[in-house]
């Protein structure tokens, strides 16, 4: 049974950092891509990053890009999301996900196929 499990997310200033963490179980995270997404209240589900299996592509949506980064930890079976200069726009509920493919090709929510419950992040002025 796959699981994943999100972690590392909390309450940060603007321009602080988090770093959150997807454990997996089940299945070798790194066979899979690995994605996380992120939700605001009245907003409709946004793809942050995404790594393909193996960690040879990686993919940032446009308002993340220069700020996050996305990484794995094979001996963990965990994906990361290292998350800089933080904006109160940032502020949302962010999901772990897994395609069944190696690759990834995009962050569209639809194409993941296993999902965490997610952990919030809240990022005040």
């Amino acid at each position: 049974q796959v699981q994943l499990v999100e972690s590392g997310g909390g309450s940060v200033q603007a321009g602080g950092s988090l770093r959150l963490s997807c454990a997996a179980s089940g299945y070798t995270a790194s066979s899979k891509c690995m994605g996380w997404f992120r939700q605001a209240p009245g907003k409709e589900r946004e793809g942050v990053a995404a790594i393909s299996a193996g960690g040879g592509f990686l993919y940032y949506g446009d308002s993340v890009k220069g700020r996050f980064t996305i990484s794995q930890d094979n001996a963990k079976n965990t994906v990361y999301l290292q998350m800089n200069s933080l904006k109160p726009e940032d502020t949302a509920m962010y999901y772990c996900a897994a395609r069944t493919s190696r690759f990834c090709y995009s962050l569209v929510s639809t194409t993941y196929t296993y999902w965490g419950q997610g952990t919030q992040v809240t990022v005040s002025p």
